[in-house]
Formats: C-alpha cells, sequence, structure tokens
C-alpha cells in the first residue's frame, strides 16, 4: 500500500487495487502452480523409479557371479565337537571324524617364594623363558618385586604367546608365577631358568607342568592323523576342521558339497527387488478412486512409456525360453521354481528350486551367470535407464530444467505484479487527490454562495 489512500475522495483504493492486483495475477499464478506440482511429482516419481530399478540391477548382477556356483559348504553331524568350512576347491564328500586327544598347549608354575605380589628381590638377576626351541631372556632389576617380574614377562613375551599371572597360597604365605603359552602343539612345552642368587627360588623345587603341550590326534575315516592345533588345514583339500571335543569311539560325520543355501539366499534377494519393482511401477501407474465426486489420486507416471518399455523387457527375459540353448537343463525361471503372479510378482516353490539345485547345480549356474546368462540379459535390459546420462537421468534433468524456468516466470510474476501495483496507486491517487481539489473548490464556492445577501439557505 502506498501510504495512507481514499483521504480525498472515500473509496477503499486499497480494496479496489488488491482485486485488481489478484484478478490480474490469478491465471498465471495457477498456471505455474500447476505446472510446479507436475514437474515436481515427475521428478520425484522418475526418482524412485529409477531407484527401484538400480536396486533390481544390483540384485541381479549380485545373482550373476560365477563364484557364487564355485563355492563349496560343509556340514557337521555335530559342529560342538568338529566344525568344518570349505573353500571352493573341495570335492564333494562324506568324512567321518573321531577326535581322541585336543590339541594342548604348555602351562608350568614357579617353585614357591615367600610373600605376595610385592615381595621384592634384592640382587635381581636374567630369567630365561624357553618355548620350544626358542629361548627369551627377561632381566630383573635389584629389588623389582614380584609383580614387577610379572610385568615384565608379560610386556617382553606378550607377542611370543607367552603370558605370566601370580597365585598366591594366603595360608602358606608363599606366592608364585605361572606361565602360560598359547603355542599348542607337541614339543613346545616352556621350561624356566635363572641366573642371579635371589631368583634361584622361583626355579628351585618347581612343581610338575600343569600342562604339556601336545598334538591333537583324531582320525578321519579310520586313518589316524595328528595336529599341532585344533584348526586342521591340509588333511582333506579344501577342507578345515576345527576340533572342539575329544572322546574317543564317538565319531562325527562332516557333508562336504555345494553351497546351495548360498545361491538360494541371492535368489531370494533378486526376486525381492523384483517385487519391490512392481510394487513401486504400480503405485507409480495407478489412478485410485477416492470417492463419489472426488478427483482421483493419479500416480506421477500414469501411461509413462519408460516404465511400459522396462516391464516388457523384463517379463519377455523372465518367460522366453527361446534365450536358451536347445536341450539345456534350464531354459527359463520357472525352470527353477520361480513363477509370475497373477499381480506380476515373483514367487519361489522351494521345493522345486531345492530340487533342481541339488541335482543339476552347475546347470542352474550356467543357466543364470555368464554373458548369456539370463541376469546378464536382465541387468542389460534396464542399463540403458538407470547409467549415469541415461534415459532416466535425462529426462530427470530436463524436468529440473523446466522447474528452474518455472521459478523464473515466478519471479517474473513477482516484477510485473508490483509494477501493475504501483501504476493502479499512481493512478487512482491521482484521481483522490483530484477528487478532493474539487470537494474542497465545492464546499469553498458553497460558502460564498451562503454569504451573499439575499440567499436564503437551506433550513429557513
Amino acid at each position: 500500500m502506498a501510504g495512507i489512500t481514499g483521504i480525498g475522495s472515500g473509496i477503499d483504493i486499497d480494496a479496489i487495487v488488491k482485486a485488481s492486483v489478484a484478478a490480474e495475477r490469478a491465471p498465471k499464478d495457477a498456471q505455474l502452480e500447476r505446472l510446479t506440482t507436475k514437474t515436481t511429482t515427475q521428478i520425484t516419481s522418475l526418482g524412485t523409479f529409477k531407484s527401484a530399478l538400480s536396486e533390481f540391477q544390483t540384485a541381479a548382477k549380485n545373482l550373476n557371479d560365477a563364484s557364487l556356483f564355485g563355492t563349496r559348504k560343509a556340514t557337521s553331524s555335530d559342529a560342538a565337537r568338529v566344525a568344518a568350512s570349505a573353500e571352493k576347491t573341495a570335492l564333494t564328500g562324506a568324512y567321518r571324524v573321531e577326535v581322541s586327544q585336543l590339541a594342548s598347549s604348555s602351562k608350568i608354575a614357579s617353585g614357591s617364594v615367600s610373600g605376595d605380589s610385592s615381595s621384592t628381590f634384592a640382587s635381581g638377576g636374567t630369567l630365561s623363558i624357553a618355548l620350544g626351541d626358542d629361548s627369551f631372556d627377561v632381566d630383573v632389576a635389584a629389588g623389582a618385586t614380584l609383580k614387577d617380574i610379572r610385568d615384565a614377562i608379560n610386556t617382553k613375551l606378550g607377542e611370543k604367546g607367552i603370558s605370566a599371572n601370580i597365585v598366591s597360597d594366603p595360608a602358606g604365605g608363599t606366592s608364585q608365577l605361572v606361565l602360560s603359552s598359547s603355542k599348542t602343539g607337541a614339543g613346545n612345552d616352556l621350561t624356566l631358568s635363572a641366573t642371579g642368587a635371589d631368583l634361584q627360588g622361583l626355579v628351585t623345587d618347581m612343581p610338575a607342568a600343569l600342562s604339556e603341550a601336545q598334538n591333537a590326534k583324531f582320525t578321519i575315516d579310520g586313518l589316524a592323523l595328528e595336529s599341532a592345533t585344533n584348526e586342521v588345514s591340509g588333511a582333506i583339500e579344501g577342507v578345515t576342521f576345527t576340533l572342539a571335543k575329544a572322546e574317543e569311539g564317538v565319531s562325527t560325520t562332516l557333508n562336504v558339497g555345494e553351497n546351495t543355501s548360498a545361491v538360494k539366499d541371492s535368489l531370494k534377494k533378486f526376486v525381492d527387488a523384483y517385487n519391490k519393482l512392481i510394487t513401486t511401477t504400480n503405485s507409480l501407474t495407478s489412478v485410485v478412486s477416492v470417492g463419489e465426486g472426488k478427483e482421483p489420486l493419479v500416480g506421477g507416471l500414469v501411461g509413462d512409456s519408460s516404465v511400459r518399455n522396462v516391464l516388457s523387457g523384463l517379463r519377455s527375459e523372465l518367460t522366453d525360453i527361446s534365450a536358451g540353448q536347445s536341450g539345456d537343463a534350464f531354459r527359463a525361471l520357472a525352470d527353477l521354481g520361480i513363477t509370475t503372479q497373477k499381480d506380476g510378482k515373483l514367487t519361489i516353490d522351494d521345493t522345486k528350486l531345492t530340487a533342481a539345485l541339488e541335482d543339476n547345480y552347475d546347470a542352474v549356474g550356467a543357466f543364470i551367470t555368464g554373458d548369456n546368462g539370463l541376469m546378464n540379459r536382465l541387468s542389460g535390459r534396464v542399463d540403458g535407464y538407470v547409467k549415469t546420462g541415461g534415459v532416466l537421468q535425462q529426462r530427470i534433468d530436463g524436468l529440473q530444467k523446466t522447474d528452474a524456468d518455472i521459478k523464473e516466470q515466478k519471479a517474473d510474476l513477482e516484477t510485473r505484479v508490483a509494477a501493475i501495483q504501483a501504476r493502479l496507486y499512481k493512478q487512482y491517487n491521482a484521481m483522490d487527490s483530484l477528487v478532493g481539489q474539487l470537494t474542497r473548490t465545492s464546499d469553498s464556492l458553497a460558502s460564498a454562495l451562503d454569504s451573499l445577501p439575499g440567499v436564503v439557505k437551506k433550513g429557513n
């Protein structure tokens, strides 16, 4: 509003100007608002469609992995006794494993010394700790305590797999060092010796070993074997055994076979991604009635050719048996028990899929993977739409330019409306000023006439 208006004429100039401006801008405002809504909806819808397509393509690419079908899986009849894992080089088969002895490490205790962990060794010296063929010296300073010796051993030999602790006898008032090794296997026993008079008490009258290092002893299908560790590699190519419990006369059966569970999991993720794509496109292309007399809810991509072309191509690949070779065990996804339902989504017949994997594992891999495999063909169907600079990105970029142009038009409209408003105020205020002047002139003339002799005033 340009100051106080309408004083001279008594006309509500503000209301007139606002009504005139609103009438001027209403059609263009409505047009731009419709364009903004349409453009924003399409940008969002295309982004959602592209995201669902990308997720589907990722699932297809993950399944198009020959190594997935090259993996092997080992299962145990009693994993609490013997567990196993298999590499892709492992051959399928069943093995009977019996464990009579687990591999163990060495543990020894020093001789007893009077006092607790704060007991001191006045003269100091050197402790020599041997682990199998390796020997390590730990220097002990004069006046060091038993706790200092323990800490020195742990600091210097911790990375060697040797650790120390202190065990005290409250009743006897004595303490001992306890040395432990993490290295299992026969010949890896700990020994302790010392130089320095005060340290001799640690190596005098040492008790028998608390635990001796020994190999694991077991049989595979009756063949006697030993291992320095409880994790056994190399006994059977591509298979690693983990021995957890020893009990003579009790055997565990290990089965090495194709890793069908990994393949089934990947197939399920692929089906889930495809079904999500169908759900997304259904939402984007649907027209939903919301009641009589009300505008229906219309999806952002109703009648969109990109959606139609993509889905048509994918459905063609899923059902086209001509892509396979004559004589192939599998020529369509339905041969694996994965079929299309009435709503367009995929469903898995687990029994049929399991049978296909168990009976023709390699043939399933050949059908799904490779340059001519189903997953590569499906990925190719969507690649032109989702790749950088692809169809969908080009459309989104074009719509974003349109959105920017709409914003410019809105800014231009504001400028034009402001100019119209200023012009109207100027015109109406000029009129108001003129009317005011005329009114004042009229009042002045009336007053002069009333003052003339012989003029009869109204009301007399």
